[in-house]
């Protein structure tokens, strides 16, 4: 390796954790040069060819082509760095060979650690990640569950990991997701979300209402009988469904 400054290529769909990530290694790592942002995987693709970086920031799922086969193309001649918002994969990653795996969303001090780690590998060769991505393939046609989301609040766009989630309830064409201490809006079904979350952590109470049983305070009867859920940190109650009345009857 010259002693010429490390050269990057980002890839990630999302424009907001986009742009975020090349903030971020700018303050971690001032000395690397992000060579291109790219939002697809064959954006990616086009940018290794004519840039040929040290290090790749690969999103394991984009459109088009996806992280892992433009880390194909990075096997043995670039270094890795996978980023992803489901955490299963990462022990495999890493023991595989990969630089390292960032849970998203990146956090300074993580991405920091990855840094670190990446410049300690730079004078040598980049691992072959063939067997790794084998591996990988197989759980990404099967991926774990929603982890982060992305939601409206005003003009700005937030990250709200689904651990701070009280619950989703459905508001029109909008979904409305609820924390302790603030409401945003993403534009995403809740049919489509009962499909990505837990279903051990996550609970539909309602047709239009998805609580977080971790932010479950309690739960009481009416005089009508039907079921009502108290949160943590919220003042509201919700509504439970004669349908999904049965998750609480033996409580």
């Amino acid at each position: 390796m010259s002693a010429r400054e490390p050269t990057a290529i980002i890839a990630e769909d999302e424009p907001v954790l986009r742009a975020e990530l090349v903030e971020l290694l700018g303050a971690v790592w001032p000395e690397l040069a992000v060579a291109a942002a790219a939002e697809d995987g064959f954006q990616a693709m086009q940018a290794l060819k004519q840039h040929e970086p040290d290090v790749l920031f690969l999103d394991i799922q984009m459109p088009g082509l996806t992280g892992l086969e433009v880390a194909r193309r990075a096997s043995g001649r670039h270094h890795v760095v996978f980023l992803t918002a489901y955490d299963e994969y990462a022990v495999a990653a890493f023991d595989e060979g990969a630089v390292d795996y960032l849970v998203k969303p990146v956090s300074a001090a993580r991405l920091a650690t990855a840094c670190g780690r990446v410049k300690a590998r730079l004078s040598s060769a980049p691992a072959d990640l063939g067997g790794l991505l084998d591996a990988l393939a197989r759980r990404v046609q099967a991926p774990g569950y929603l982890r982060w989301i992305n939601a409206s609040l005003g003009s700005d766009v937030k990250l709200i990991t689904v651990d701070e989630v009280c619950y989703f309830q459905a508001d029109t064409k909008y979904t409305r997701v609820v924390t302790a201490d603030s409401e945003s809006l993403i534009r995403k079904s809740l049919k489509e979300l009962s499909g990505e979350l837990d279903p051990a952590q996550f609970w539909q109470i309602h047709r239009s209402t998805i609580v977080n049983v971790n932010t479950i305070a309690s739960v009481s009867r009416e005089l009508s009988g039907k079921f009502v859920v108290k949160l943590k940190g919220r003042d509201e109650l919700l509504q439970v469904s004669q349908q999904f009345a049965h998750r609480f009857r033996q409580m």
